[in-house]
């Protein structure tokens, strides 16, 4: 594979190599071989499409859309700056507040962040999907499914069978959290049918443990706050990492490199706007790791930084 020292490689260049594997797609190769063809076909999540024109304006749909995402606010009032809120503030409101208006207000001011975004999204995966298709791919959603050593459809229909088994758990779940959510705001929450997304503790609804202390019997109690004991200890978003680097190395793995805290993002930057969700980076596939979160003294990303490593 192509690799400059110390560089960055595009992804176009890696959706040329992977190209370049799908010619071999009819040849008859040794397994291990045959696999790595296969790795390298799925190696990326957007394949840019072979012409420079589109391979560029994918590229720059996708950066166009990530940073609208994180300049993103939504305002109470446009004239009054202070009303208005990031995602990082929503997210703190959606989390603790117990007002269902003031929940729906937010929750819904935040859809309207994403709306002006969706025509964009849409060229962005029609382009997307031409790069798969190059690929031999029905569409980038094929490509992605066939990431498990099964073909596509064999992994929806895993998938299916999966959620035939747990579904019942999910359904006891659901009506058990949505009659707890009833008794504490009424009528806004129906007796019967979907809970309004607003009232589940998370901005994507992805996430309930923010309204635990709604929902719990009274008997699952850990007896602590983690996020009071971070608090107190004025833990630091470098303090964070650390604990979870030290997991890792206690089960043996080795110390994050120096250049993973020279360049990695832990606190929002003053200067400009980013995308805050947390994501993790292998940037050369060979030791330049990085993780860009935003990270509160909270349990929530005390876990989240453990995943992210």
């Amino acid at each position: 594979a192509e690799r400059l020292s110390g560089c960055v490689r595009p992804s176009d260049t890696v959706a040329r190599l992977a190209k370049e594997a799908a010619k071999f797609d009819a040849v008859t190769l040794p397994p291990d071989q045959r696999r790595q063809m296969n790795l390298l076909k799925l190696s990326l999540e957007l394949v840019t499409p072979a012409d420079p024109k589109l391979a560029e304006e994918v590229t720059t749909l996708g950066s166009s859309l990530e940073g609208a995402y994180g300049r993103g606010k939504w305002c109470r009032d446009l004239a009054v700056p202070s009303t208005c809120l990031d995602i990082e503030k929503i997210t703190e409101i959606m989390a603790t507040s117990r007002d269902p208006k003031q929940l729906r207000d937010v929750w819904e001011g935040w859809q309207q962040v994403g709306a002006p975004m969706r025509k964009d999204y849409q060229r962005f995966i029609q382009l997307a999907n031409v790069g798969a298709k190059e690929l031999g791919f029905a569409d980038a959603g094929a490509m992605w499914r066939q990431k498990y050593d099964m073909p596509a459809d064999d992994f929806t229909k895993e998938v299916d069978r999966l959620w035939a088994q747990v579904r019942p758990l999910y359904v006891s779940l659901h009506t058990y959290v949505r009659m707890k959510l009833h008794e504490k705001y009424g009528d806004v929450v129906a007796a019967n049918g979907p809970i309004p997304a607003y009232l589940l503790g998370n901005i994507w609804a992805q996430d309930w443990s923010n309204v635990s202390d709604l929902v719990s019997s009274g008997n699952t109690s850990t007896g602590y706050s983690l996020t009071s004991i971070l608090t107190q200890r004025r833990t630091s978003p470098i303090d964070m990492v650390k604990t979870g680097e030290r997991f890792y190395t206690s089960l043996g793995f080795a110390p994050l490199p120096k250049t993973f805290w020279e360049r990695s993002l832990f606190t929002k930057p003053a200067d400009r706007d980013v995308v805050c969700h947390a994501s993790a980076w292998d940037i050369d596939s060979v030791e330049d790791v990085r993780i860009k979160m935003c990270i509160d003294p909270t349990e929530e990303d005390f876990t989240t930084i453990h995943h992210e490593l």
